[in-house]
């Protein structure tokens, strides 16, 4: 996949980040394409392989469609979770490890579903906020609007699933 200079871009678990750079350089003893992210939420700047676009998971930003699909899962899909919480965390880690939107909705979905009837751990609750993070910021993203709009799209959409975002989580000072 190639991308190009200013295309917004996903890059898993970090969120929404901008080309800022393309350059060639040796890697192995070969010529290589190297694309130079810079996350918008953190400034953090990742220089990515293009052999390794795949294998780390960047991938463009979702269209306007796609985001109705999120939203639409959000009010109406299903949501299971695994009763172990090992086994639980384990598969919401490699969710969220995928860079699929969709995949971290449905994380979001579960975490949510699973506060209705007992506490989240703290990983879990770190974990919602991510999830949610990374909704909320490419979400917005894609509509062009503000990401308070954005998150009170998703409390809206959950709601018809009779769902209620729990508190954020309280980081210990």
């Amino acid at each position: 996949m190639e991308f190009k200079l200013g295309e917004k871009v996903v890059y898993p678990n970090h969120g929404v980040g901008v080309i800022e750079q393309i350059s060639f350089g040796y890697l192995n003893g070969k010529s290589e394409r190297f694309y130079m992210l810079k996350i918008v939420s953190s400034g953090l700047k990742v220089m990515v392989p293009q052999a390794n676009v795949d294998n780390v998971g960047l991938r463009p930003v979702i269209r306007t469609n796609q985001a109705g699909d999120v939203i639409t899962y959000l009010e109406k899909g299903r949501s299971a979770s695994h009763h172990d919480w090992k086994h639980r965390f384990k598969e919401n880690s490699e969710r969220m490890r995928t860079g699929s939107l969709m995949e971290v909705a449905t994380v979001l979905k579960g975490l949510v579903a699973l506060s209705r009837t007992k506490p989240l751990s703290f990983r879990e609750k770190k974990m919602l906020e991510r999830a949610k993070y990374l909704l909320v910021s490419e979400l917005a993203t894609v509509r062009n609007t503000t990401e308070q709009l954005v998150e009170t799209s998703l409390v809206r959409a959950l709601a018809k699933a009779h769902l209620q975002m729990p508190e954020a989580a309280k980081l210990p000072d």
